[in-house]
């Protein structure tokens, strides 16, 4: 009865962020530096006291680490994901030490124009976001960025 009781008043705790759209919210934006060079930046913000986890964790037993993954084209060549440095620190959710970014992070990726003129980069980013007591459903959110001319 207790652990009932306990998932109803989670539920219904959780459910404005849950109606809201969560406790991350996320921006995406193209920036073509001065050489030509297109670096997509990905930025998530963590409501206070939640987090989303690595792009790599240390073990396939705990919760998701965030995945970015990019369409392709003949108008472009993504490279490799890049994230700021994680916070690490023990998560009582999974009993283990995990890497992880809470407040604000941005997740980078270089892109190579293959052919002139603008292009439009699709792609999706998964993550799973948590605070000291529960974790959310991973959740995916799709992208869709137009870079124009240099």
């Amino acid at each position: 009865m207790l652990r009932a009781l306990s998932l109803f008043a989670t539920t219904f705790l959780f459910l404005p962020a849950l109606l809201a759209g969560g406790p991350v919210t996320w921006t995406f934006e193209a920036v073509t530096g001065a050489d030509g060079q297109v670096q997509l930046l990905l930025k998530a913000t963590c409501e206070q006291g939640w987090h989303i986890y690595a792009l790599t964790l240390p073990r396939d037993d705990g919760p998701f680490p965030t995945a970015v993954r990019v369409g392709t084209s003949e108008s472009y060549e993504a490279g490799a994901v890049l994230e700021q440095t994680p916070e690490a620190a023990y998560d009582p959710n999974f009993e283990m030490d995990l890497r992880f970014h809470s407040d604000t992070s941005v997740f980078t990726v270089p892109v190579r124009r293959l052919k002139e003129g603008p292009f439009t980069i699709t792609g999706e980013v998964e993550y799973m976001a948590c605070n000291d007591k529960t974790c959310l459903p991973p959740k995916v959110v799709p992208f869709s960025i137009t870079v124009p001319v240099p």
